[in-house]
Parts: C-alpha cells; sequence; structure tokens
C-alpha cells in the first residue's frame, strides 16, 4: 500500500485534526494488503492510529482513525443519539466500526452515519441525512456552521499539503504521525 496515498487522503488523521479519513486503494492480492496493514498498525499503534479495511472489492476501502478520538465524539448526545438511532451501540466503538463495516459490505450505498465515524459535526450530519440545502460543499457538505466548517476545510488543506511536502523531502509517515 503506498504510503504517498495516505499522506494525501488521510494527513489531517494522521495530525490528530480529524477523528477518521476514508479512502480507497488498489491491491493486487489480499493477502498482501493484510500484510501491508498488518506492518502499517504496527507502526502507526504507538501514535494512537488504526488502519481496517471496511470493504474489498475492486479496490479496498480503507478506514484510518484514532480510536481514542472516535470514543470522545461517540460520547455527544447528539452524535450518540444518530447512531442509536441506527442500531449501534455508542459505548462499544470498536464495535460500531464493525458494524459500519458491515453496513458498508450488505449495502450498495454509504451508510449516511458515516459522516460521524469521521469527525464530522452532528448538525451535518443529520441535515444530511434529512436532506434539503446545504450551505457549503468541502469535506462534507454542510448544513451548521459554515464558517467553522471553511475554517477547518482549508486547515485540511493546508495541513495535506505540508504532510505531503515533508513527506516526498524524507520524512517517514511515523514522525508525521502526532501521538495522541
Amino acid at each position: 500500500m503506498p504510503e504517498e496515498l495516505i499522506i494525501q487522503q488521510a494527513s489531517p488523521t494522521l495530525a490528530g485534526l480529524k477523528t477518521g479519513s476514508l479512502f480507497t486503494c488498489p491491491f493486487q492480492s489480499e493477502q498482501q494488503l493484510r500484510t501491508e496493514i498488518d506492518a502499517l498498525n504496527l507502526r502507526l499503534a504507538p501514535k494512537g492510529v488504526q488502519v481496517r479495511i471496511l470493504r474489498l472489492k475492486r479496490r479496498a476501502l480503507l478506514y484510518l482513525y484514532r480510536p481514542e478520538h472516535l470514543k470522545k465524539d461517540f460520547q455527544e448526545q447528539a452524535v450518540a443519539e444518530i447512531l442509536r438511532s441506527y442500531g449501534y451501540s455508542t459505548e462499544d466503538a470498536e464495535g460500531c466500526v464493525a458494524k459500519l463495516g458491515e453496513k458498508i459490505r450488505d449495502c450498495e450505498e454509504f451508510p449516511h452515519e458515516i459522516g460521524l465515524f469521521l469527525g464530522y459535526p452532528a448538525e451535518d450530519v443529520r441535515g444530511f441525512i434529512e436532506g434539503g440545502a446545504c450551505k457549503c460543499v468541502g469535506c462534507w457538505k454542510v448544513y451548521g456552521d459554515e464558517a467553522s466548517a471553511q475554517r477547518r476545510f482549508a486547515q485540511f488543506q493546508k495541513c495535506t499539503r505540508v504532510y505531503s511536502s515533508l513527506y516526498q523531502r524524507g520524512r517517514s509517515i511515523e514522525r508525521l504521525t502526532v501521538k495522541s
């Protein structure tokens, strides 16, 4: 699995700015991919980051996330309410990730609650689920605080630019990953 892909797709999560990132990755062999992810998890676990395969089709759908951030996010009342309404038990964040993977494998469309696993604001996830006109679009569709979302979008873009540059100059993914 190319580390450069992780840097391009998940820098804000590596930096601790975002709970999780979801991206696809090409693979030749499922066994090789699993071996590479196991090795990556050994390298990133000390920093509080984990990678999970959510689905394997033509490409692997990977979820790179910070389990402790996810647990904290799930303690927020608005987040917990949405997740419970979709059948999740928010007391078990890892169980929620497993359930999300099952839903993704069983359905053609992504579950609408997926934004909560990425650290998106509950009001924006609820707005997306309920439909209607969004205020702006960046990393996600914004239905709530547009100014705050725009600041976060800019922060994520800057982080990705900086991390890409540092990686190109030889900084390892371990050194780029902030310990939580």
